[in-house]
């Protein structure tokens, strides 16, 4: 009898062995099946996390449907918004070239002076017109600087104007050619060896260490107004933050290792601010926190991040029983996308009921985008809250039923630990759902990355956050960042150091010249 017990214990433990082991297996398998996934989308796949259907309004937000026509309406009655819509079948014409482009008359007459029929006089009628764009290559011109020497003839005193100032002390380039090595290289990510290479076909040539040390000294000059620039960021009540890695020359190894741009944003225009929106990047060898909290050291507001660990000692009080300097705000982009790498992996019916549900409040926010700081804090109070707390109750029943090791798991519980800081935005109409502008601040930085592969060194990294900085600070504000550039390495030498800020582009808009289409193109 013992050993019949024995053996039933045995075949028992062995059992649940077996059932433990197949567990891990398929724990497995599910982690692989979704890592793979996961790297086949970041390769080949689209970037967009749109679900056909997600995020629409349930029936008890029709109300906010019906509010946002009935706006309409009114705004249409008062003369607000223009009621006439293009008619329906107009034929598509091709759009006309824009008129600040050189014009070139070619006038073709009739090889006959006389009528082919009856040999009578020609007399104009009319003309029929067509445009045609044609290109050049680049073009160079060279500004010669003739200062005469005059004596005068009673004392025989020498007088002579002063040289104009230079953007590089003893340097031929000009401030337009810098402009256009800086704006093709960090605004249309061409590297400096192509340009070289574009510069010998129109006939002249340049080594690619000549251009490499007129970048470092156009980055030197323009490193104040990058310091004021920052001041203006660091002013405000909430900026977003991130960061892109970069691959930086590694001297003596003849490898790579592993630099950082963080970026911080200042942009109001989702509620109408007027005040400019900005960014300012730093560079950092490594992703060690103390960096960001280096850049951070004088920011005292509402920080909206990721999870990266590396911020929370700002969210800390100094003393016990204050508030922190910082206040962490969430992104619920980054909790949406751990659903949404799931249902592609592996096409969870509960990780596309999670995105529904977070799609929900990205639907609100779409209703009251571009609205006053007020309304949007009304808005979200109204309909936004609610929602937050029904999601909230669904998570935790949710996670109670699955395995504590799945993926599905890992996702819940991102956003459940994070929950009151997802929740933030809806207590501020300034704040965003998401760190949506500190993604896109970064995005350009992307194709860079691929065409010149990698920095030089460290502080080629710290001169392309100088450069980047004005860059995408011009296209945030819909101005030229090569006139804009131009305009400054022009006068920046000679500008007194106590009025930089005259410099920062939003002060500057008035006196550029229009931006071109395809800055306007990069800006939108």
């Amino acid at each position: 009898m013992q050993a019949l017990k024995r053996l039933v214990i045995e075949q028992h433990s062995a059992s649940r062995a077996k059932d433990i082991e197949l567990r891990e297996q398929q724990a497995l398998i599910e982690h692989l099946r979704f890592q793979l996934a996961k790297l086949r989308r970041a390769r080949f796949g689209q970037s967009s996390e749109q679900l056909e259907g997600a995020g629409q309004l349930p029936m008890s937000f029709e109300e906010l449907k019906a509010a946002v026509l009935e706006a309409e309406r009114q705004a249409q009655a008062a003369g607000e918004i223009p009621t006439a819509a293009a008619p329906k079948g107009k034929p598509v014409r091709r759009k006309k070239l824009p008129e600040h482009l050189e014009r070139i008359d070619h006038v073709i007459e009739p090889k006959d002076c006389a009528c082919p029929d009856c040999g009578g006089a020609l007399r104009t009628l009319g003309t029929d017109e067509s445009e045609v764009l044609e290109a050049k290559t680049v073009t160079f011109t060279v500004t010669r600087h003739i200062r005469p020497k005059k004596r005068c003839t009673k004392c025989s005193a020498i007088v002579q104007a002063p040289a104009p100032s230079r953007p590089i002390e003893k340097s031929f380039a000009g401030a337009s050619l810098l402009a256009l090595v800086l704006s093709w290289k960090y605004s249309f990510h061409l590297p400096l060896y192509r340009q070289c290479q574009i510069f010998a076909h129109a006939g002249l040539k340049l080594s690619r260490t000549t251009l490499m040390q007129w970048v470092a000294a156009s980055s030197l000059l323009l490193g104040p107004l990058v310091e004021a620039l920052a001041k203006h960021v660091l002013s405000a009540s909430n900026i977003n933050a991130d960061d892109t890695p970069y691959r930086v020359l590694a001297p003596g190894t003849g490898k790579t290792k592993r630099g950082h741009i963080w970026t911080y944003v200042r942009d109001g225009t989702g509620w109408g601010s007027t005040d400019p929106p900005a960014v300012w990047y730093q560079y950092s060898p490594s992703w060690h926190g103390k960096y960001p909290q280096k850049h951070l050291a004088r920011f005292k507001g509402k920080l909206q991040v990721d999870g990266y660990a590396g911020f929370e000692p700002l969210f800390v009080p100094s003393t016990p029983g204050t508030s922190a300097r910082v206040e962490e705000i969430s992104c619920w982009a980054h909790g949406r996308r751990r659903f949404f790498d799931i249902y592609a992996a592996l096409k969870s019916p509960i990780a596309k009921e999670a995105i529904e549900r977070i799609g929900v409040l990205y639907q609100i926010e779409t209703h009251i985008r571009g609205r006053s700081a007020e309304d949007r804090l009304a808005a979200r109070q109204k309909y936004a809250v609610p929602h937050l707390e029904a999601l909230h109750a669904w998570m935790l029943e949710t996670l109670s039923q699955l395995d504590s090791s799945s993926k599905l798991a890992d996702a819940f519980n991102y956003s459940l630990k994070r929950w009151k800081q997802l929740c933030r935005y809806t207590d501020d109409g300034r704040l965003e759902i998401d760190n949506g502008a500190a993604e896109r601040s970064i995005r350009g930085m992307g194709i860079g990355r691929r065409n010149y592969l990698f920095f030089g060194s460290d502080s080629g990294g710290e001169r392309a956050a100088i450069i980047y900085s004005l860059i995408e600070s011009c296209k945030l504000n819909n101005i030229d960042p090569q006139s804009y550039l131009q305009y400054v390495l022009e006068r920046i030498a000679d500008h007194p150091i106590n009025r930089i800020e005259e410099l920062l582009p939003w002060n500057l808009a008035d006196k550029l010249a229009q931006p071109s289409q395809v800055t306007a193109a990069l800006a939108a």
